[in-house]
């Protein structure tokens, strides 16, 4: 009889610890499903905001669309008095501009970033780098006014005529020299966009695992073979990562742009000469739309500068992915 309690006492124990854990299990499986939803909600809400900019731009342009169409994208008229519009010169001085920040930023990012990850010391190290970061939390007004008034005037007194007497047999480097241009603008944006591929390409370098250094080292090779051969292949995608995202926030940045690159709605050869953005005509321009179809192609400008932007990631994207791949082939 004792046996039989005994065994009576052991099967409910059993059993309520059984219920313990399928109540258990069924409080984290409904947190989980919970933590899923929540998450897909928010998910769902970047989408969502995406897409109604997209079409509120896309609404807004309705009118410039419809008179225009294809031409307005090819067209170099900006004729506000006759209501002309055409967004290829502010096309042009977006892209010129950007290439202009990137041929000057990448090497000197990578450069920073190779010294503050693999040449100098620990304490130099973190102080170099919070003041690179620093740069970052300047605000586009303050880089603009710097422009306006010290940068412009030093690149037409100092830098302007060098170019001008070696390189001036070429278009780029022709013409009158004044503190607003298009040169102008693509040095202060190559400023703007150095701390962000500079503190990327840092973090991506320390990443590098400490044997793989080693073993270079132990082949024989010497701190810049080591870089080359360990170091820059390993962070490639994330090299690529960074210098996207650069580029990114050279296409968007609007107020320092308009304060020193003359916003003048031509294209021209000369670096030396004033030209306009799509972000800057916007700022500069659209509290003065006094039409429906200036303001509507105002909004399509916008509508052109997101489309720039969506095929700028998944250009990036695209790269990111084969230098993933092709590290791993390598590896």
């Amino acid at each position: 009889m004792a046996e039989f309690f005994e065994a009576t006492a052991g099967t409910a124990a059993v059993e309520r610890r059984d219920a313990r854990r399928r109540l258990g299990f069924g409080v984290r499986g409904f947190a989980d499903r919970l933590f899923a939803l929540a998450t897909l909600g928010l998910g769902l809400l970047i989408l969502s905001i995406l897409f109604g900019l997209a079409l509120a731009l896309l609404f807004g342009s309705a009118d410039s669309i419809q008179k225009f169409g294809l031409r307005f994208v090819v067209s170099t008229d900006w004729d506000p008095a006759n209501d002309q519009y055409g967004a290829l010169p502010f096309i042009y001085g977006t892209i010129v501009s950007s290439l202009i920040a990137l041929l000057i930023a990448v090497p000197l990012s990578l450069g920073t970033a190779l010294y503050l990850s693999e040449t100098a010391p620990e304490w130099l190290s973190r102080r170099l780098g919070f003041l690179v970061e620093l740069l970052a939390a300047i605000p586009s007004v303050v880089y603009g006014l710097w422009g306006i008034f010290v940068l412009g005037p030093w690149l037409r007194d100092h830098v302007e005529p060098v170019l001008g007497a070696t390189l001036g047999f070429t278009p780029l480097f022709r013409g009158p020299r004044i503190s607003v241009s298009m040169l102008c603008a693509g040095v202060l944006l190559a400023i703007m966009v150095l701390p962000y591929i500079a503190s990327v390409c840092t973090d991506v370098f320390r990443a590098v695992p400490r044997t793989q250094r080693e073993a270079a080292l132990a082949l024989g090779a010497t701190r810049w073979e080591m870089v080359r051969t360990a170091v820059l292949p390993y962070g490639r995608s994330g090299i690529i990562g960074a210098i996207i995202l650069g580029l990114g926030r050279a296409l968007g940045e609007t107020i320092a742009v308009a304060m020193v690159i003359g916003n003048r709605p031509e294209i021209s050869a000369s670096l030396f000469a004033p030209s306009a953005t799509l972000a800057s005509v916007i700022a500069n321009e659209f509290a003065e739309a006094t039409s429906t179809l200036y303001l509507s192609s105002l909004m399509e400008l916008g509508l052109v500068l997101l489309a720039v932007g969506l095929l700028l990631n998944v250009a990036a994207r695209v790269l990111v992915l084969s230098a993933k791949r092709g590290e791993g082939e390598g590896r």
